[in-house]
């Protein structure tokens, strides 16, 4: 029996609406200087305890860039995965995250485009304790990596 012809468009299989993936790390400190290393950002909300305890946040926080990079993990590595780049994002940062904090980021298909590879995720950060420490939504592009 021949195989179904390959989808031009997804060569390695769309994925479908409701499909999510997710995954976990932990917050370090150094996470903060390497992630100050790329950008520049040296906002003492990130370095200074006693500035920092002055805030809103009450405490040292880490760059939103770091709370956000799970999610780039997670999109290029599982769900839509390899091969596959943020388009858009709207994100809401909800609550801090800080050194020693274990988060994981979620992802959820919300569509799927036949004529292209892009899908529109859900996605989420979580702290262990199940606070929302970020929400909103992507679009992605997969491009066909290899074989695949």
């Amino acid at each position: 029996m021949p195989s179904p012809p390959r989808n031009p468009v997804w060569p390695g299989g769309a994925p479908s609406a409701g499909q999510s993936a997710r995954r976990s790390r932990t917050v370090s400190a150094r996470d903060i200087e390497l992630f100050t290393e790329i950008s520049g950002d040296r906002n003492p909300i990130h370095y200074d305890d006693d500035v920092a305890r002055g805030t809103r946040f009450g405490g040292i926080v880490v760059q939103g860039g770091v709370t956000t990079a799970i999610l780039n993990a997670v999109v290029a590595e599982d769900l839509p995965g390899p091969g596959t780049v943020f388009l858009q994002t709207n994100w809401r940062f909800l609550a801090p995250v800080r050194p020693g904090d274990t988060i994981t980021g979620e992802v959820v298909v919300r569509s799927v485009r036949e004529d292209k590879p892009i899908t529109e995720l859900d996605t989420r950060v979580l702290l262990d304790d199940g606070t929302v420490a970020l929400e909103g939504t992507a679009v992605c592009y997969t491009m066909p990596i290899g074989g695949r």
